[in-house]
């Protein structure tokens, strides 16, 4: 699965090079058998972003890091495309005089991650699929693992989440499922990976609520298909039944 997602990040045309960031010996040689590069990192790194940032410390001359995450092997690499795109443009924009966030005005976002449609009641309702809001300007204002944000008034009418969103389908269509891809600034990854984790961080099991809690901007954009991260017993077997088709 590995090699799968590495190979939709080598379609995408503006990444210059992939990279597998593992700290399995038996992952880089299976990797490198197949003709992609791979680095063989720490294995006391607390999550995948402090591997990637061990990668991106020793990249000096790469402005823009992107993380694809080895659990998205249904990942478009137009979605990638599009994410890069998107960094470039924000790192691009005029200097404010915003609190500076790893060097960089505040006014520009420091990481783009990627949204997808939510489909059904029981995706919504499923702790595994992280949510994100967002703003008018496709900032993120928070990540959360239950259904956000809340439809209030029609919980009041129906009693619940669940019967409200039976009764009242459209309802679905408020919600937005975070998917793997993050885009970073590589001053802001590394200055990220340098903090301690936070108490909202903490709870929510969602390390990209590190990044809100200090000022980060965090762009969210459409991803162009939808993908399956692969998370569960059940998620590998929905994968290998697309893939099959």
């Amino acid at each position: 699965m590995v090699c799968w997602v590495a190979e939709r990040a080598l379609a995408a045309r503006n990444v210059d090079r992939v990279i597998v960031a593992t700290d399995s010996e038996r992952i880089v040689d299976a990797v490198r058998a197949r003709g992609i590069e791979a680095m063989l990192t720490s294995g006391e790194h607390a999550s995948g972003t402090d591997r990637v940032a061990e990668v991106a410390a020793a990249l000096s001359d790469a402005e823009i890091i992107v993380n694809v995450q080895g659990d998205e092997p249904m990942i478009a690499p137009q979605t990638i495309e599009k994410a890069v795109e998107v960094m470039a443009a924000e790192i691009n924009k005029p200097t404010g005089s915003g609190k500076p966030a790893g060097g960089k005005s505040s006014e520009a976002a420091g990481i783009v991650t990627t949204w997808e449609p939510i489909e059904s009641t029981a995706d919504l309702l499923d702790p595994d699929l992280v949510k994100v809001v967002v703003d008018a300007d496709d900032n993120a204002v928070y990540f959360s693992r239950s259904p956000i944000p809340y439809p209030r008034d029609a919980v009041k009418r129906h009693g619940s989440t669940e019967v409200a969103l039976i009764e009242e389908p459209e309802l679905l269509k408020l919600f937005r499922k975070h998917t793997g891809l993050y885009v970073y600034r590589r001053d802001v990854l590394l200055a990220f990976t340098g903090w301690p984790p936070t108490q909202l961080e903490q709870m929510e099991a969602l390390e990209q609520l590190r990044a809100l809690e200090h000022g980060i901007k965090i762009k969210v954009i459409a991803a162009c298909s939808t993908s399956i991260g692969v998370d569960t017993l059940v998620d590998l077997q929905r994968v290998e039944a697309e893939l099959s088709a």
